[in-house]
Order: C-alpha cells, then structure tokens, then sequence
C-alpha cells in the first residue's frame, strides 16, 4: 500500500481533563508523521466515562462553517477521521463535510463512538446512534467496538467470548454496509486476551490480534487504537499490519496506566509509547 497525503481532517469531541478524542487523536497521528486539523463537536470538562456534572458545550451551530472556512483558505486532507458526534444533525453535516473534501485517495475512518460494555454512552440518544450507521456507509474503514457494531447491524450484544464465525459475521456485515475494510476491537476468544480484528472486502481475509488482557477499565484507549490505526495506514501499512500495530501500541499504554496505580478516568499514559509507534509506523 502506498502512503498517502499526511494530512488528516478528525472531527471529535474536545475533552479538557481524561485523555481521549482528540487530546489523543492529535499527539498520536503527529508521532505518526500526519499534520492533523482538528474540527470539534463539542467541547467537554471532561469526558462522559465515570465522570457527573461534567460541562457540554455542543458546537453543532459551528461546524459547518469551520469547515466552509477551512475550504475557502485551500485546506486538503488524504484522511477524513470522525468520532465522538455531539448531536443527532451532527451525522448529516459530517455527511457533507466528507463530500466537502473527499478526493480519489482520499481515506475516511469513522470510528463510530456510541458506547461500551452493551451501553450508549450518557449523551447519546437511540436516533443519534441509529444515524451512525448511515455514517458509516460513507466510510472507506469503519472502526466500531463490540457494542457499537451490534447496534449498528441491529445485533444482540454478545458479551463474548467470541467465536471466528461470530467475528466473521459482523466484520462482513460491517463491510456489507459499503466500507473497503472494517476492524472490530474489544474482541476476545478465551479468557486473558484482548484485542481486535480486521477484515479487507477484497481479499476477505480475516486476520485477529490478541494480547493479555489487563484488569480494569481504560477509558480513551478506543480513540487510541482508532488513531493508530489510521497513522498505520496513512505511512503505507496493510490493514493487517495496521491493525496488529494499533492492538500493541493500546496494550503498551494500558500496561503503563495500570502500573501507575492511577484513576483510570484520568485517561492512558500513552506519551512514553509514541517513539515505539512512530518508529514502528515510518519504519
């Protein structure tokens, strides 16, 4: 695969306090070597994971004319990257915004963030996450965890331990909404492992990549491995690879937090581990 435009448009959320969206998004594709616009959803204290009387302020109102202005002083992206969306009209005009920008190599990732552990996140409303399939037809690789692919192929959420033919179903079903490729995270087959599997259209190869499961909950490790991914991609690598390289660099950070003996809420400590992953994704 060849590398692509080192340029990334990532429309997230903005967390002040809790590392995740795009106070992980930005330090992670830039050790990537990727220069990274960052268009906000909304801006948040902190993130919703654990955390109550948290401040939101949704940017739906902006959105579009950040973007029109980004177009107006020639702004050009080889990644198109969205995640956490602050409100149901927010699907659509990031729906336009990739019309906005998508070129012949343009690459979108939507990494389609609704929830965890069989649950919507707090702000999130049932039309809200219905509309994330539509989203993600418009994608070229779709990123969801277990509950998200389940809700958006209108699945049971399996808690797992997961099957081959289980992880086949939903990677296909994933790709049968119009994606090129598709990776499933949270994925386990026995216990004391976690970590994803991806999946090409064209060559319909499923490949999976587990590692020990560390106890306790991390919150932005999704945005981390999400990131990862895409900086994989972008720098040439394979889905395969891309995704091999994204399941290390999480378990790294996660390996890290652990040991810290820190509030998870508080977000990984993945800063140590960008050297690995820039070196690893530029070779």
């Amino acid at each position: 695969m060849q590398q692509r435009k080192m340029a990334c448009g990532a429309i997230h959320d903005l967390s002040g306090f809790g590392k995740c969206s795009l106070t992980v998004a930005l330090p992670v594709l830039s050790a990537c070597g990727i220069e990274v616009s960052a268009l906000p959803t909304a801006v948040l204290s902190t993130h919703t994971g654990g955390f109550t009387g948290f401040i939101y302020k949704d940017l739906t109102a902006e959105l579009l004319p950040m973007a029109r202005h980004w177009k107006s002083v020639g702004a050009r992206f080889g990644a198109l990257y969205s995640g956490f969306l602050g409100s149901e009209e927010q699907i659509g005009m990031v729906e336009e915004i990739f019309s906005m920008f998508r070129e012949e190599d343009t690459l979108v990732l939507v990494d389609p963030v609704m929830g965890d552990g069989g649950k919507l996140y707090q702000t999130y409303t049932k039309a809200m996450a219905d509309g994330m399939g539509r989203l993600c037809r418009q994608a070229d690789v779709v990123a969801p965890n277990v509950t998200e692919a389940c809700h958006i192929l209108g699945m049971a959420y399996d808690p797992g331990p997961y099957t081959q033919g289980f992880i086949r179903e939903v990677l296909e079903g994933l790709c049968a909404l119009g994606p090129e490729m598709a990776v499933l995270t949270g994925v386990w087959t026995q216990e004391g492992e976690l970590g994803a599997a991806c999946y090409d259209r064209e060559s319909r190869e499923v490949r999976t990549s587990l590692l020990p499961r560390i106890e306790g909950y991390y919150h932005g490790t999704g945005d981390l491995f999400s990131s990862a991914l895409l900086g994989g991609l972008l720098n040439g690598m394979g889905l395969g690879e891309a995704c091999a390289t994204a399941v290390e660099f999480t378990h790294r950070a996660i390996v890290t937090t652990h040991a810290s003996g820190e509030d998870t809420r508080f977000g990984p400590k993945f800063e140590g581990h960008l050297n690995w992953l820039g070196q690893r994704v530029r070779g």
